[in-house]
């Protein structure tokens, strides 16, 4: 288990300010999922490197920076798509494996180097890159370098969400790294929560609270995460939060039994 404090869970980042990768290695340093040494040298290397396919044809210059991002280093998906390692930058840059965000910020960052715009698109559950090439719009995924249809986006919607849910315009529209950073914590959260890591699932909870304070449902999130860490008084004061702010949510009547179960147990002091 990391030794992180709950002391050491806030982290102040002016939202102006982050820049990736950076901003991304040095959160999960301090989380202690990777190593920000090797991490960036990692990152480093990979940046020097691409330059060497700056062709003038701007498509050529992507083709040649797809082949040698997925033929020559072997970018892919991890196995363990929905583990922390997935999720986190820095073991993407040194395994050369991620999942569709991490993927999609190293193509993206990598493209940069190469004057190539590419920019974050972030559907239910999966992150895509909106290209911009010889004055062309399409969609990629970061997880094979193919474009993708419309009804391929859809069908990754219909998937997270339900075959009756709708494609929304609004999908479509890229994000800033703010954005693009908050799903990578997200999905951080997500992998230490299944592989029971709930000290650093509670550090990234409380970065995203940071941001967004007034989110009922990050807030019953942490409430489980500190029930599994026996801190029953954070626990109950969340679920009370999302009780008084969410009155009329399908899972109320839910929520008020876990408060009442919580009200019984013992504090477990760290």
């Amino acid at each position: 288990m990391s030794s992180i404090s709950f002391a050491d869970t806030k982290f102040e980042l002016d939202r102006q300010a982050i820049t990736l990768p950076e901003t991304a290695l040095e959160i999960s340093a301090q989380l202690g999922l990777s190593n920000l040494q090797a991490a960036s040298w990692a990152w480093y290397e990979l940046a020097g490197s691409v330059l060497s396919h700056y062709l003038v044809d701007q498509q050529q210059r992507f083709a040649a920076l797809l082949h040698w991002f997925y033929q020559d280093l072997g970018f892919c998906a991890r196995e363990d798509y929905f583990s922390v390692e997935a999720a986190d930058l820095g073991h993407c840059l040194t395994s050369r494996q991620g999942n569709s965000t991490t993927l999609a910020v190293v193509l993206m960052q990598l493209a940069k180097q190469l004057d190539l715009p590419l920019e974050p698109v972030l559907l239910p559950g999966h992150t895509l890159l909106l290209c911009r090439i010889n004055n062309e719009l399409s969609y990629l995924d970061p997880l094979t370098g193919k474009a993708v249809s419309r009804h391929y986006m859809h069908a990754l919607v219909r998937g997270e969400l339900g075959d009756c849910a709708p494609f929304k315009p609004a999908y479509l529209k890229p994000v800033g790294n703010d954005r693009l950073l908050t799903r990578m914590l997200h999905e951080m959260k997500a992998g230490c929560i299944v592989s029971k890591r709930f000290e650093v699932a509670m550090a990234c909870c409380n970065l995203l609270l940071n941001w967004h304070p007034d989110d009922v449902h990050l807030h019953r999130e942490r409430a489980f995460i500190a029930q599994q860490l026996g801190c029953i008084t954070l626990a109950a004061s969340d679920l009370a939060f999302f009780i008084e702010q969410s009155p009329h949510d399908p899972l109320i009547e839910l929520v008020k039994i876990q408060l009442r179960e919580l009200n019984g147990q013992s504090e477990v002091f760290h």
